[in-house]
């Protein structure tokens, strides 16, 4: 079994940065890609940003030059900075976890999700 868990949503001004984070647990698995996505009510999740075990990292567009994703994998941690905060980033964000049983297939986990608000 694996467990999600998420911190560091918060109510931030515009401009503002907030650090959200997810740690992996349980055992007999191994880690492979990790990400956040987020919701807003009335549509549908997106991908904000990904990062594969090598390192390699996927951004949507909405948040490129704005938002850092960084992983541990010693830990199993995925960490998402989020800089430049805006009110269209305002959503609540669930981290997101593929992994492979080392007896059985693989799946992929969800968080129990995080509230960022961005208002004055």
């Amino acid at each position: 079994q694996v467990q999600l868990v998420e911190s560091g949503g918060d109510l931030v001004q515009p401009g503002g940065s907030l650090r959200l984070s997810c740690a992996a647990s349980g055992s007999g698995f191994s880690v492979n890609t990790m990400g956040w996505y987020r919701q807003t009510p009335g549509k549908e999740r997106e991908l904000v940003a990904a990062i594969i075990i090598g390192g390699r990292t996927v951004y949507a567009d909405s948040v490129k030059g704005r938002f850092t994703i960084s992983r541990d994998n010693a830990k199993n941690t995925v960490s998402l900075q989020m800089n430049s905060l805006n009110v269209e980033d305002t959503a609540v964000y669930y981290c997101c976890v593929d992994v492979a049983f080392y007896v059985a297939s693989g799946g992929r986990y969800w968080g129990q999700g995080t509230q960022v608000t961005v208002s004055s």
